[in-house]
């Protein structure tokens, strides 16, 4: 009994953990979806495109990570409605390959030479060694997992 109860304890903590990229297939933008952070409309940079995908069956779009960031971290300034755990997954796009990862297992290079299209921005890939080798072919300064962005970290990106 006590081993069925641990059982049933860990499937419910999984089943309220938002889910990972490759789960839900990512929505595509229209020529009018914009950023809620930043009004710029997204379908134009798809090489940046980042998006949150609801349980709801809703999507927002970003312009690149660095909007995304900000939107999750103050989710309730831009939608009300919606909190963090209201999330199925996050896509980001692999700087390289161009295409739709799991943003919570990408790693992200800062403070490279490479802009996207609100400047300074977090430069994502799906695997370590990508990153690595981007970040000194262009002037990388910090390699980080999504557990690690700060708000305040982003910030610095404005």
């Amino acid at each position: 009994m006590k081993y069925f109860l641990v059982l049933v304890l860990i499937f419910g903590l999984l089943s309220v953990s938002p889910a990972r990229g490759g789960d839900i297939t990512p929505a595509t933008p229209s020529p009018k979806d914009r950023c809620p952070v930043c009004g710029m409309f997204v379908a134009r940079y798809p090489n940046f495109l980042a998006t949150i995908a609801f349980k709801d069956g809703t999507s927002v779009f970003f312009d690149g990570p660095k909007d995304m960031f900000t939107y999750y971290f103050d989710i309730k300034k831009y939608s009300p409605s919606k909190q963090q755990s209201d999330i199925a997954a996050i896509y980001v796009k692999d700087y390289y390959t161009l295409k739709p990862i799991d943003a919570y297992r990408a790693t992200y290079v800062a403070g490279s030479d490479i802009n996207g299209p609100m400047g300074r921005e977090l430069i994502p890939f799906e695997n370590e060694a990508d990153a690595k080798a981007f970040m000194n072919d262009h002037n990388g300064k910090t390699l980080m997992k999504f557990k690690n962005v700060t708000f305040a970290f982003v910030k610095t990106l404005n």
